[in-house]
């Protein structure tokens, strides 16, 4: 998915909630900080967005635009309507969301994860696409190690959650 897209899927999803602020979640929020990210942050096709301050319409982006609907078919990536219990995310993520607003959004606001919150809550979800996501943040110098490494401490998780975390971490970065 490239920007024009999910500049799409957030018109479309604000149209539909009447919702017009949106979370995105996923790895396209990675598209907010960099409209020009490098083609295998972007191989996704699916948007993870839901309404801000309505998150209980979420179900209303999925039945509507997400996997296997019409405008799935028709445009080839989708929305999925999440939450926000979706990404494990460190304190004050709200207060760092890098907003999309443009002729393409129709008005709406697409609120996505600031890149190092976006990389630390890949690190929570440890699957080889995540990993492999944040790998690639890290090679081409799109987030801080420090400044991750930060973020990644101040996850909220058990213990043992959070040894994986950092454990994670340390082997993509190349730390000790």
């Amino acid at each position: 998915m490239n920007r024009t897209e999910l500049e799409h899927v957030i018109r479309a999803a604000s149209g539909i909630t009447g919702q017009t602020d949106l979370v995105v979640v996923g790895s396209q929020a990675v598209l907010a900080q960099f409209p020009q990210a490098p083609a295998a942050l972007l191989a996704s096709m699916e948007a993870d967005i839901y309404p801000r301050h309505r998150p209980d319409l979420s179900i209303q982006i999925d039945g509507a635009i997400g996997e296997r609907s019409l405008f799935h078919e028709t445009f080839g990536y989708y929305a999925h309507g999440v939450d926000e219990t979706t990404a494990i995310l460190p304190p004050g993520w709200q207060d760092r969301l890098v907003p999309i607003r443009n002729e393409n959004t129709g008005g709406a606001t697409g609120w996505c994860l600031e890149v190092h919150d976006l990389a630390a809550s890949k690190l929570v979800a440890g699957r080889q696409k995540d990993l492999a996501f944040v790998r690639l943040l890290l090679r081409e110098n799109m987030v801080s190690s420090s400044t991750l490494a930060t973020r990644v401490e101040a996850l909220p998780l058990p213990p043992d959650r959070l040894d994986l975390a950092r454990s994670r971490f340390r082997r993509l970065s190349g730390g000790p």
